[in-house]
């Protein structure tokens, strides 16, 4: 079965961090499948809220949150894939704070 699903995660990329910090995970936004660009200030992968599938990311106090509406699998396979191009990218090992990452 191929049912889509709501999602959401938020990571321990905090809205507080550099300038420097931000601008690498811009640039990883851009690496990750599905990437479509931004719309109005909201970074989107393959559609928008009005699109049957679709990722988008915001800056939030608990951290950088993702919505999504996609099958389990797909969005399980692309969320690990940001968490580890993060934990690489931005050199601390990045994951959900009520998992422990802070």
């Amino acid at each position: 079965m191929n049912k889509r699903t709501n999602h959401n995660c938020n990571l321990n990329i905090w809205r507080h961090l550099p300038d420097e910090v931000w601008d690498k995970v811009s640039e990883l936004y851009k690496s990750m499948p599905g990437w479509i660009g931004y719309k109005d200030g909201i970074p989107y992968w393959f559609g928008q809220e009005e699109d049957d599938v679709y990722i988008a990311a915001s800056v939030e106090p608990s951290g950088l949150s993702f919505f999504a509406q996609m099958n389990q699998r797909d969005w399980e396979v692309w969320i690990t894939t940001f968490k580890s191009q993060a934990t690489r990218v931005l050199g601390f090992e990045v994951g959900e704070p009520e998992d422990g990452f802070i």
